[in-house]
């Protein structure tokens, strides 16, 4: 049997793709940070996952889990994942980000000199390293100009990946993931702030929407398509960089255009209030990403438009206000 560990098992991503791996036979080894804080989403998520408590920043203990392991594959998902929060403490954020990854790759660099033992890595990387760009769409080759402590420490960590992979002859792939979505999606998120809004103000429970920046464009695809494509990477011939993509971008207000429209509420700009206290430092105008070398090199290609992913999500949200189930399988 296969063995794969995924790190951040308990996040968005890592429970798309844990669930995806145990459906093709593998063995799902997972971490989390806390087994306590994260025991409701595994259990009801990933009930055949074995999950272990490993904090990302310990390099130590995480290269204790894989000797002991020894996982075929490694999927290195673990993050701060919030963009619009990094700024409130960028020394964790580089700590997680991209230190972490260094020491990940030092531990199966070491255990491999010692041993022969040679996993397969897939480095979740992110587009927000392209930050201001000077051509659309962006692709495995455009510069970066990262425009958040965020941003910043993908870049160090998706460099770090590739250097690995070039310097040592390690498979290592890294995984530039355009924004994605699901019903999982953290509240924290503008994406899901605006489906749970629209959901509340549909249901009566919330007068109004408040928003920072609107005129910022995206492309959005689903995290259930993206895993499949972090899966297909190792199983390719040869290590790469891919970008994963839908190539649309759509902006925040056709975001909030479709998700008030899946509520069911025509007339809805009255609600939405700006904030400039929600205003970041510095943001990206536009991203839109060019999946072409993912398309051709591993057969993979987005299957779920924009328009049916605001609606899954806002249908979820609206599950949960009746239900008051945060967590259940029927929102995958």
């Amino acid at each position: 049997m296969t063995t794969a560990l995924v790190t951040g098992v308990a996040g968005q991503d890592g429970i798309y793709l844990g669930r995806h791996l145990a459906a093709k036979g593998y063995r799902v080894i997972g971490t989390v940070r806390s087994l306590e804080r994260s025991a409701a989403i595994v259990a009801t998520y990933l009930p055949t996952a074995e999950v272990v408590e490993v904090d990302i920043r310990d390099s130590a203990g995480l290269g204790a889990l894989i000797e002991r392991e020894r996982p075929d594959e490694i999927y290195n998902l673990a993050s701060w994942s919030s963009v619009g929060r990094s700024w409130s403490d960028p020394e964790q954020v580089t700590a997680v980000n991209g230190l972490a990854v260094l020491g990940l790759l030092e531990q199966v660099k070491a255990l491999r000199e010692r041993t022969g033992y040679d996993p397969r890595i897939c480095q979740a990387s992110s587009s927000e390293m392209f930050g201001l760009v000077r051509r659309l769409p962006q692709d495995e080759e455009s510069p970066h100009h990262p425009r958040s402590p965020y941003a910043v420490a993908k870049s160090f960590a998706h460099h770090t990946a590739v250097n690995y992979r070039e310097s040592y002859g390690m498979f290592v792939a890294s995984a530039v993931l355009f924004n994605h979505e699901s019903p999982l999606r953290p509240d924290t998120f503008v994406t899901r702030k605006i489906t749970k809004a629209a959901a509340a103000i549909a249901l009566g429970r919330q007068e109004e929407l408040r928003l920072g920046a609107r005129d910022i464009r995206r492309d959005w695809g689903s995290a259930a398509d993206y895993v499949s494509a972090l899966h297909a990477m190792l199983q390719h011939d040869i290590p790469d960089t891919f970008v994963v993509a839908t190539g649309e971008s759509h902006s925040l207000d056709d975001f909030i255009s479709e998700s008030f429209q899946a509520a069911g509420i025509g007339d809805y700009e009255q609600r939405i209030v700006t904030d400039t206290g929600l205003l970041r430092p510095a943001d990206v105008p536009e991203t839109r990403g060019d999946a072409s070398r993912a398309r051709e090199a591993l057969g993979w290609h987005p299957t779920t438009s924009f328009q049916e992913l605001v609606a899954q999500m806002v249908a979820a949200d609206i599950v949960r206000l009746e239900s008051g189930v945060e967590d259940r399988t029927e929102y995958l």
